[in-house]
C-alpha cells in the first residue's frame, strides 16, 4: 500500500535502511511534476545528514540522440517512452547496484542543447543511496517493467493535471517558443506522456503531492 510522505521523511527512511549495502530509490511522475526538483534535494539532504551518502541518476540522460529520433520519425515524440534507450538505463542500474567499481560515470541530459552528455557525472563507490529521477521509471509494461526490481525505495509525485498545464505553458513560453509551438508541446506530446504515468505506473511505496 502506498504510503503519503514528505521529503524530510524520506530522506530518513533512506538512511535508515541497511548500512551495508548501495540502496537505490527511483523517483517518478509526470512532466512537470517536481520530480527533478524533489530529487535533487533529497539528494541535498541526504548529503546534509551524512555527507557524501547521496548521488542523482538522471533518466533524461538516457535519451536517445536526435541521429536516431529523426529518421526514426520519433523526434516531434522526444520524451514519449520509445524515444529512450531502456537498456541502457537498465545495466547502468545494475552496474550501479553491484557497486564494484572505483566509480561509475553516468549520462546527463543538458536541455539546452538537447543533447544527452555522456559520462557527466560520476558516481563513487562510497555513495550508498542513488536517487533515480525520471517519468517512467514504475511504468508496469514492457521493457520498463524490468528495471523495477533494480528499486529499493520508489516514489511518486502526485500533482492535478490542471497544474501540470500551467507548469509546462510556462516552461515552453520560457524558451520563447511560439504559441502554435507550445499548443504541440502540451496537448501533443507532455500532457499525453503524463497521462500515461499517471495511468501506466504500477503502484509506489510512497507518493508525494509535487
Amino acid at each position: 500500500m502506498t504510503q503519503r510522505t514528505d521529503p524530510e521523511a524520506l530522506a530518513r527512511h533512506l538512511l535508515a535502511l541497511d548500512p551495508g549495502r548501495r540502496v537505490i530509490c527511483a523517483v517518478a511522475g509526470a512532466p512537470a511534476s517536481g520530480k527533478s526538483t524533489l530529487a535533487e534535494r533529497l539528494v541535498e539532504r541526504l548529503n546534509a545528514l551524512e555527507p557524501g551518502s547521496a548521488a542523482l541518476l538522471p533518466m533524461d540522460g538516457f535519451h536517445y540522440d536526435d541521429l536516431h529520433l529523426v529518421p526514426a520519425g520519433l523526434r516531434p515524440r522526444k520524451g514519449a517512452p520509445e524515444t529512450f534507450d531502456v537498456g541502457g538505463l537498465r545495466h547502468m542500474l545494475l552496474r550501479l547496484r553491484a557497486n564494484d567499481e572505483e566509480a561509475v560515470a553516468v549520462p546527463v541530459f543538458d536541455r539546452a542543447i538537447e543533447i544527452a552528455r555522456a559520462g557527466a557525472r560520476l558516481i563513487p563507490r562510497s555513495v550508498r543511496v542513488i536517487v533515480a529521477e525520471g517519468n517512467y521509471l514504475l511504468l508496469d509494461r514492457p521493457p520498463w517493467d524490468a528495471l523495477r526490481p533494480l528499486f529499493d525505495v520508489t516514489v511518486m509525485i502526485e500533482v492535478p493535471e490542471d497544474e501540470l498545464r500551467r507548469r509546462l505553458r510556462e516552461r515552453w513560453e520560457g524558451y520563447g517558443l511560439t504559441e502554435e509551438e507550445i499548443a504541440w508541446k502540451l496537448d501533443g506530446n507532455d500532457l499525453p506522456n503524463g497521462r500515461v504515468v499517471m495511468a501506466e505506473s504500477a503502484a509506489a511505496d510512497f507518493a508525494i503531492g509535487g
